[in-house]
């Protein structure tokens, strides 16, 4: 099995900041853990998705801090991580969430997209990191208090599906540094999660940039994988529970669906098994 595990963790009365807050998995993430006792620091890009998740902790009064942040810009998060750490030492539950979607090939996918998705999926994550892992660090060394930091992947952080070359680097480069990341937090007590999901149904799609070959519509292919999505008909809810209960039980990889565990598995044993398995969902897809 893909999980290790450091002790259990107890969320109530802790400091849990998530990145990409306002809507699908950082929402649902965000009030999982104030229902499960967390203070919640929420930032995103969408002000308005934002502003309603804020409303709803400040109602059960699990607000601390609710901040419009773009996740790939340096001096942004910086700012950001000063305006914590002047509410609190540390932060105890760290989710790296805020992310993008790219289709495209190694022929269509632009330069500027992949500085994009690079832009949000894995930089988005290095600033997370960089800003809030040491405070972590240090209130682990001075407390004996070990936090726990949740990357978000995906079932594309360890299966390179095709026509998705941009997409599939950040993630597999998310999955790289969490692997490292627990290897080093481990004896501080500080635990690591990365996240892959699979299939879900969120609006991620309506976001996704489409960098399609000449003749084929963008539109049309967004259309068929929003339908995929919502046929499979898996809430982002289900990816909360699985995040709280990875901080709680101190999971390493923790793949969510039916087919995010298949991949798992079978990219465990043959690669070759689970690019047919991949090549199927990508037929139905473009069909």
């Amino acid at each position: 099995m893909p999980f290790a595990s450091l002790g259990h963790m107890d969320i109530s009365g802790r400091v849990a900041l998530v990145t990409g807050a306002a809507r699908g998995i950082g929402r649902a993430t965000a009030l999982a853990l104030a229902t499960a006792g967390a203070q919640l620091i929420i930032s995103d890009v969408n002000e308005a998705g934002l502003s309603e998740l804020a409303d709803l902790l400040k109602q059960r009064g699990r607000l601390l801090l609710s901040r419009c942040v773009d996740v790939s810009d340096r001096a942004q998060m910086q700012a950001f991580a000063e305006a914590v750490h002047a509410l609190v030492p540390a932060v105890d539950i760290l989710v790296n969430n805020a992310g993008v979607g790219l289709a495209g090939g190694i022929e269509t996918t632009s330069l500027d997209d992949w500085k994009w998705v690079l832009g949000v999926n894995l930089w988005g994550v290095i600033h997370g990191c960089h800003f809030f892992v040491p405070k972590m660090i240090e209130q682990a060394k001075a407390h004996g208090q070990g936090g726990h930091v949740v990357n978000v992947s995906s079932a594309f952080g360890y299966y390179g599906g095709a026509r998705t070359i941009g997409y599939c680097t950040s993630k597999f480069a998310v999955f790289g540094l969490s692997e490292s990341l627990r290897n080093e937090l481990a004896p501080l007590g500080i635990g690591v999660s990365v996240i892959c999901p699979g299939v879900i149904d969120t609006d991620i799609i309506s976001t996704t940039r489409f960098a399609a070959e000449p003749g084929r519509d963008p539109e049309k292919i967004r259309a068929r994988v929003q339908k995929m999505y919502r046929k499979r008909n898996f809430p982002p809810e289900q990816v909360a529970e699985s995040i709280v209960s990875a901080v709680r039980c101190r999971r390493s990889v923790v793949p969510v669906t039916a087919e995010a565990w298949l991949l798992w598995l079978t990219s465990r044993v043959s690669s070759k098994l689970s690019h047919r398995i991949g090549n199927l969902v990508n037929r139905r897809v473009e069909s």
